[in-house]
């Protein structure tokens, strides 16, 4: 079995910044899971965490911001694609790629 062909599971904690979305957070979820199926990984789970207030506020006007969580399974090359594809969407607020 080669390095590339071995499959290992990660949990994305992602923080949604809505202002100006008219989009549903479970529109965001699904078009999330399109796109790490889309990179070849499969979604075991998605869950959302709801809105909660951040510690460290940088920004007065949005000292909020909507959790959510998927956990999926896929080679390593994926967390870093993933990363890179979301890099400019104005949606998301941060992105932390863990391995489960």
């Amino acid at each position: 079995m080669t390095a590339s062909a071995t499959k290992n599971t990660y949990r994305a904690t992602i923080i949604l910044d809505l202002r100006g979305v008219t989009d549903s957070v479970e529109t965001l979820l699904a078009r999330l899971k399109e796109i790490l199926t889309g990179l070849g990984a499969a979604v075991l789970r998605e869950e959302s965490l709801g809105q909660k207030d951040f510690v460290r506020v940088t920004d007065r006007k949005n000292p909020s911001g909507i959790y959510v969580q998927i956990t999926f399974e896929g080679p390593a090359s994926v967390p870093v694609a993933f990363r890179e594809k979301l890099r400019l969407d104005r949606t998301i607020k941060r992105i932390l790629v863990q391995s489960a």
